[in-house]
């Protein structure tokens, strides 16, 4: 079994270390040249958002987080970031005057925020509810997970969920089991929510478990992320949507076509700016430049992360654990 979601990917032992000094011979660590690594997790989402102190506000307030660092660029844009401890959750970029969400076009259809446990989740969608800025949009007993969905000011969808544990999912043929069953919000809280968690829900820890995205086309989303990118299929058979993920994960990113067939390039417009991954080490980057070279695909190579655009432009940056606040507001 694979680490949990919430473990992230050890990080390299620092130069001086008992590790790094050892004179014992360090294995290479075997790659899979045409799939991600089981140790891949996801990074903080990138927004562009009209008005930065309403939506700064917003994700304060309804999931409990905290500015961690902000960045005045040439021009006047600014680049905020916020998370829960040192822990990045989203990066909030002001571009006042761009066009709003369309919910017809290629972007984000939500980003998923996982929690430990239950009281944790519990307590988060008890803030997110009470905020009247909230749209609620629904409830999903998913069979992997329990999740509550949320749409913030500016439009973009948001998840808050739970993994139930691994040795509870069904897999049939390489797919795993999922459904949407109706969760009552209200019995949920009553069973969960614990009056610590309740008061100081920002205390318990979190991070972005998956990012679900609205494409154009599903094959054409299939040959970039799973067949370029190096994500594994999870769900294929959806009608609509595709789910994939690295590692036995039930999805680290999802695509579907639900409210954007036959969407073209996204035009600049306020919503998601950037996906963010994360792998273990320079050998996972040099494996993706590969198949992205086989692809015939642009992409730009920055040393400890890797750039590419997915069909519709949406950016996707790959890069090294240990990403500071600084080089998250630098992209």
């Amino acid at each position: 079994m694979t680490a949990s979601p919430l473990t992230s990917p050890a990080s390299p032992s620092a130069p001086g270390t008992a590790a790094s000094s050892s004179t014992a011979p360090v294995a290479a660590r075997t790659v899979d040249e045409q799939h991600f690594t089981a140790d891949l997790a996801m990074d903080a989402v990138t927004l562009r958002v009209g008005d930065l102190e309403l939506m700064s506000s917003y994700y304060e307030n309804a999931l409990a987080l905290q500015p961690i660092e902000e960045q005045a660029r040439v021009g006047g844009e600014v680049h905020r970031v916020l998370g829960r401890g040192n822990v990045p959750f989203v990066r909030l970029i002001a571009t006042p005057g761009l066009p709003g969400v369309d919910p017809r076009q290629a972007g984000l259809f939500h980003t998923a925020f996982l929690f430990e446990d239950q009281a944790s989740l519990a307590g988060t969608v008890l803030r997110a509810a009470q905020d009247p800025r909230s749209r609620f949009a629904g409830t999903g007993d998913h069979l992997v997970s329990e999740a509550f969905y949320f749409t913030d000011p500016e439009g973009n969808g948001i998840e808050l969920y739970w993994d139930r544990p691994r040795d509870q999912w069904q897999w049939t043929n390489g797919e795993v089991a999922m459904d949407t069953l109706f969760i009552d919000p209200n019995a949920y809280l009553s069973q969960h929510l614990t009056e610590e968690v309740a008061s100081n829900p920002g205390m318990r820890p979190g991070i972005v478990g998956h990012v679900h995205l609205q494409v154009g086309d599903v094959e054409t989303a299939r040959r970039f992320y799973i067949d370029t990118l190096g994500f594994e299929t999870t769900v294929g058979s959806h009608p609509g949507a595709l789910f994939a993920a690295a590692g036995g994960y039930h999805h680290h990113v999802a695509m579907n076509t639900w409210n954007s067939r036959g969407a073209g390039p996204r035009a600049a417009a306020l919503g998601l700016a950037d996906v963010a991954i994360t792998v273990p080490g320079r050998e996972d980057l040099d494996a993706l430049t590969a198949r992205l070279k086989k692809a015939g695909l642009s992409y730009a190579d920055e040393g400890r992360s890797v750039n590419v655009n997915d069909p519709w432009g949406t950016p996707v940056t790959v890069s090294l654990p240990g990403t500071s606040t600084e080089e998250l507001l630098a992209r």
